[in-house]
Order: C-alpha cells, then structure tokens, then sequence
C-alpha cells in the first residue's frame, strides 16, 4: 500500500473517531455526515489502490458498486451502506427539521465502521 493510500485511509479512520464522538455527544446531525466522509474516504483509498480518482462523489460509489460489488470483492449490502450514508449525510447537513435520530447515527456508525475495516483488510491483502 503507498503511503497516499494509507494517509487517505487514516483520514477515513479520523472521520470515524470523530463520528464516534459525535455520537456520544447527541450531535446526531454531524455524526452522520462524519460516518459518510469516513466510508467516502475508505473507497476513494481503495479506488487510489486501481489508479482511480474521480471529481464527484456520485461517480466515485458508482464506480465501487461497478468495479468492487458487481464483482464479488464486496458484498452487495455495500451499495445500500453507502446510499443510506450519503442520504443521511444530506438529511444531516441540509435538513433543518432535525430528523436525524440517535439510532440513525449509531446505525451509520457502525456501518461506516463495517465498510472501512473491510477496504482496509482488503487493501493490506492486496499490498
């Protein structure tokens, strides 16, 4: 793994600590948009480890879901992951009606979680 791809991926490591944190302070909004940066970072590491980069977020779960879902390497609960993650992140950042729960943070967290360790095995694997 080159060194880029490991600070992209300590970034998505920090993203996650700070979601956590968020978290247990009731700052539900912030922790779900932090529990999206954590996944985004981990995938943009893995789309890095291909010699990939794209300019939208759009494109860069899009690819995941074409190049590392439809594929095999990851399971197919990803895609739904990263759409709830960056729907929630929207709701979070933008959303002024507060619906952002306790539980929709922690389930993001969590799943956040469940999909950096799996890049990150996968990218120590593949190194």
């Amino acid at each position: 793994m080159t060194p880029h791809i490991e600070s992209v991926l300590r970034k998505a490591v920090e993203k996650l600590r700070v979601a956590e944190m968020l978290v247990a302070n009731g700052a539900w909004d912030d922790a779900v948009s932090r529990a999206y940066y954590a996944a985004f970072h981990a995938i943009s590491a893995l789309h890095l480890s291909q010699g990939q980069t794209f300019s939208s977020h759009a494109q860069s779960i899009g690819r995941f879901n074409k190049d590392f879902v439809r594929s095999g390497m990851f399971s197919k609960e990803f895609t739904a992951i990263l759409t709830r993650l960056f729907e929630d992140r929207q709701s979070g950042d933008y959303d002024v009606s507060g619906l952002v729960t306790a539980e929709d943070a922690q389930r993001d967290v969590d799943d956040a979680r469940r999909l950096l360790e799996a890049i990150d095995a996968y990218l120590r694997t593949a190194s």
